[in-house]
């Protein structure tokens, strides 16, 4: 009863920020990612008679606490899916910086999810997958894909009708996604209590509600079109919609440091100079850059450049669930 599946991080283009139902993770709105190959997380998943309790393991560390709360909690799921009374030891290698705004319980919790059902003898179809992940982490339910995927937010209070679904490819269209590594330290305002405080507090959120849906289905027609352009510039401002909510909660929060700052104002100061590139930055002050193959020497030469910018890792479309 074991086994190892691996899962890539995803980037949002149109942002997941809020939820509707906390305990079981239902969006606000429906949401777009692309999921990149150059990161990614490895799980093993071992469930064993001889076993007292879950042992969980983060990059060969036993890990205590809320994270490992976390994962036993989402295995109890499984568990119960499966009508098997059994623990697990769980090791998990993560190629992401956690928690600094690159999505690592996005490629954690769909490794776990994948590893964990076909370890204990579940077999569940890519809907089914997305739809037990989502409870694990929201934006892990859209990993379960390659390429473009959307995470159709649903209306059923049972959530059976909120899972994510592909778009396109990752073979549709080759761009390029330079993630900017300002700083690999964990964030001061989680994703999760960030998230809550802004949904509550921000009066800025009902805007931010009723644009996104436009945002979504523009940037759905741009994608299939290979519209580079008019992708750019949905993503981008979405992303400054989603930063500016954070901004009117009380109290106000930003992920962003001067860093962030210095690489957004780069980023448009390489489109004044004709090199097409655009941002999004998730809840982190790490920054990730749009362009297209052609300009990749460009685009990396100029960010690596920029003061105080640690690391740039370059990301093509990345693929969905694979078994090791």
């Amino acid at each position: 009863m074991k086994a190892t599946a691996k899962a890539h991080t995803n980037i949002a283009l149109i942002k997941y920020w809020g939820k509707r139902n906390e305990p079981i993770i239902l969006p606000t709105n429906s949401n777009l990612s692309l999921t990149l190959d150059g990161f990614s997380t490895v799980t093993t998943v071992h469930f064993q008679d001889d076993l007292s309790s879950d042992e969980f393991f983060l990059n060969d560390k036993f890990v205590e606490g809320e994270a490992s709360k976390r994962v036993i909690g989402f295995l109890d799921k499984v568990r119960t899916m499966a009508g098997k009374d059994m623990y697990a030891r769980i090791h998990s290698l993560n190629h992401v910086p956690t928690a600094a705004g690159f999505a690592s319980s996005a490629s954690g919790f769909a490794a776990l999810a994948a590893a964990s059902t076909k370890a204990i003898g579940l077999e569940l179809d890519d809907r089914e997958l997305s739809i037990l992940t989502r409870q694990g982490s929201g934006s892990a339910c859209r990993s379960i894909f390659g390429g473009f995927v959307e995470w159709q937010m649903g209306e059923r209070e049972d959530g059976s009708d909120s899972y994510a679904v592909p778009v396109a490819s990752k073979d549709h269209w080759d761009i390029r996604v330079a993630a900017v590594v300002l700083s690999a330290t964990e964030k001061k305002v989680s994703s999760r209590d960030g998230m809550r405080r802004t949904v509550e507090t921000s009066p800025f959120y009902d805007g931010w509600l009723q644009q996104t849906p436009k945002d979504l289905e523009e940037i759905k027609t741009a994608i299939i079109d290979k519209d580079f352009e008019k992708t750019g510039n949905i993503a981008e401002a979405n992303c400054m919609r989603m930063h500016a909510t954070t901004l009117g909660a009380n109290p106000p929060f930003t992920y962003w440091q001067d860093t962030t700052m210095r690489v957004m104002q780069n980023v448009q100061q390489m489109r004044e100079e004709g090199i097409p590139a655009y941002f999004t930055i998730d809840a982190g002050p790490n920054v990730k850059v749009l362009y297209l193959p052609e300009d990749e020497q460009k685009v990396k030469q100029r960010l690596q450049q920029i003061t105080g910018v640690e690391e740039v890792i370059v990301s093509k479309p990345g693929k969905g669930i694979s078994y090791l």
